[in-house]
């Protein structure tokens, strides 16, 4: 929560230059509070898996946050039993009359064909199109955001030789340190990636209204931002549960595919010895940045003043 300071106090303005959370007398007393509305567009296959790896950071925060599950119409779920589809889900065509404060995107299992291929296309380019108008900031995760910055902005996706998957060493980008949503980083931290495309720095780099603000001399591309933190374009997966790189690796073993073992990911390198554990605190910060900075800060109290 803000700290709330006397009004005209000089410290706020030396903490506001820290990214420390902080609002005057004037401000606080003028403040309505009301439930951050946030939805989630669950593409993973394992729905429930998912809802609660994203709740649980959503919860890493005292802000009071109402969220809500939106499905599409034009895609099946095959993994996840339709009474909990019915009993939590809604439709994208039920809700698009609504407004959010925030909304999170996923990846989804489909990155080897290409973007006009998937069979919810034309769905899920309206709902990218709609949260221009209805969300006040929009996260999107892994595939999602290789698909975001696809249908927004025309950056292609490029195939891998073979898998990112791992823990892999990042950094924030020069000159991007003091954003908000780095509050509390660390010079060097890690996240997790398992995917088999990228999108590469150049091709970002020659779109004015892109900026790439963390990346990994391993992993490539991992934070873009544009529209002034309205959207949020994320390569990895700092929501993964301790053990879902290990889950993934010993599936696509007993289905005999060809994969690596994680990098960086076991200790000692030894999927007996279980995963080393590096990337919580820097999740739990990044979402908790995310909806501090980007969506509570922002977003209007008449949620229908959404722009």
């Amino acid at each position: 929560m803000p700290l709330n300071l006397p009004d005209k106090l000089p410290a706020i303005d030396l903490l506001k230059e820290e990214n420390i959370f902080v609002i005057d007398n004037s401000r606080a007393s003028s403040q309505d509070i009301r439930p951050l509305k946030i939805v989630v567009l669950n593409l993973m296959p394992i729905k429930i898996t998912t809802e609660t790896d994203l709740i649980r950071l959503l919860s890493n925060s005292p802000l009071q946050i109402e969220v809500s599950l939106m499905k599409l119409k034009s895609h099946t779920s095959k993994n996840t039993p339709v009474e909990h589809m019915k009993a939590f889900y809604r439709d994208f065509e039920l809700m698009k009359n609504e407004k959010f404060d925030g909304m999170i995107i996923t990846g989804a299992p489909v990155e080897h064909l290409d973007f006009e291929d998937v069979n919810y296309w034309d769905e899920i380019t309206e709902i990218f199109e709609w949260t221009r108008t209805h969300v006040t900031s929009t996260f999107y995760i892994c595939w999602a955001a290789q698909a975001g910055l696809y249908y927004h902005y025309g950056i292609p996706k490029y195939p891998l030789e073979k898998k990112m998957f791992g823990i892999f060493e990042h950094h924030i980008c020069d000159g991007f340190q003091h954003l908000p949503i780095f509050r509390g980083f660390d010079d060097v931290f890690y996240v997790p990636h398992s995917r088999h495309t990228e999108v590469r720095r150049e091709d970002i780099e020659k779109c004015e209204g892109l900026q790439v603000i963390s990346e990994s001399a391993d992993s490539g591309v991992h934070i873009v931002m544009a529209r002034g933190g309205r959207e949020f374009f994320v390569t990895g997966h700092s929501e993964y549960s301790p053990y879902t790189l290990d889950t993934e690796y010993r599936r696509d073993l007993d289905k005999g595919l060809p994969i690596e073992m994680p990098r960086n990911y076991y200790r000692e390198d030894n999927p007996e010895k279980g995963p080393l554990v590096r990337w919580r605190s820097v999740a739990n910060l990044l979402f908790s940045n995310w909806l501090n900075y980007y969506v509570y800060q922002e977003t209007p109290y008449d949620i229908n003043q959404i722009k």
